[in-house]
């Protein structure tokens, strides 16, 4: 079943108007037909299972059959703070971390980051990265599209951080399997979770000290090295496992 997303205002009692590139889409990629199903989200995690009752040149008519106000959201929402990675990796960052359950990427400028980008390059990755998530959210079946934030200077993100319940963030230097597994295991659902990935180089040593005095939960992902791409998912998914099912 085809997935979409709808605006607040095109959500009426007994169906949802849909406009915009989605029609074209449906139109003339998908080839889509009166009477097929699809699923359209709302956006704020309640998924409304409809068919196609009228197709027209800008806009098409699907009438809603039954409302899902559980969605599929886990119950906590974790926000994924990202040191900016070289060449596309972002793109495969955002698009997974969208599939396993992220509510927000937040991309850091981290001393030891290599990329940098001006206002220009800002914009234009943002539009791409935002249109990213859109499509992972349509794949995985979200209830939600996950919002990649501006980036963000270490500051601003440490800032942006405080306001969460519980922030993770992963070190290769960390020990202590146990103390880490003890984290996770107390994470209850409703409450918010940041995580903060270091780029290729990793955390500058300034960094860390800083995201400690902050009172950041510093644990270890094992006794391996991994890649910025990979740190984030490994630890996304542990969470979404933790989480899954959880009232």
């Amino acid at each position: 079943m085809y997935h979409f997303f709808a605006k607040h205002e095109n959500i009426f009692d007994h169906y949802i108007l849909i406009d915009g590139e989605d029609v074209n889409h449906m139109k003339n990629v998908l080839r889509m037909n009166v009477n097929d199903k699809i699923l359209i989200s709302s956006g704020d995690n309640i998924d409304y299972h409809c068919y196609i009752s009228k197709i027209e040149n800008d806009t098409i008519i699907a009438n809603i059959e039954l409302i899902d106000e559980e969605g599929k959201e886990l119950p906590s929402k974790i926000y994924l703070f990202q040191g900016l990675p070289k060449a596309d990796k972002m793109e495969l960052i955002i698009q997974k971390a969208v599939e396993l359950g992220a509510f927000e990427i937040i991309p850091v400028a981290m001393k030891r980051c290599v990329v940098k980008l001006d206002q220009k390059k800002e914009d234009t990755k943002l539009k791409r990265w935002n249109g990213i998530s859109e499509s992972a959210a349509k794949q995985s079946k979200r209830s939600i599209i996950p919002n990649v934030s501006n980036v963000m200077t270490y500051k601003e993100a440490i800032e942006y951080a405080k306001k969460l319940d519980i922030v993770l963030l992963p070190y290769e230097c960390a020990k202590g399997m146990s103390e880490t597994k003890r984290i996770i295991s107390s994470i209850e659902p409703g409450i918010s979770i940041g995580i903060f990935i270091g780029p290729e180089g990793g955390f500058d040593m300034s960094e860390l000290d800083i995201a400690i005095n902050s009172n950041f939960k510093v644990i270890t992902l094992g006794k391996r090295i991994l890649r910025t791409e990979t740190a984030g998912l490994m630890i996304l998914s542990v969470l979404m496992f933790e989480l899954e099912g959880k009232i």
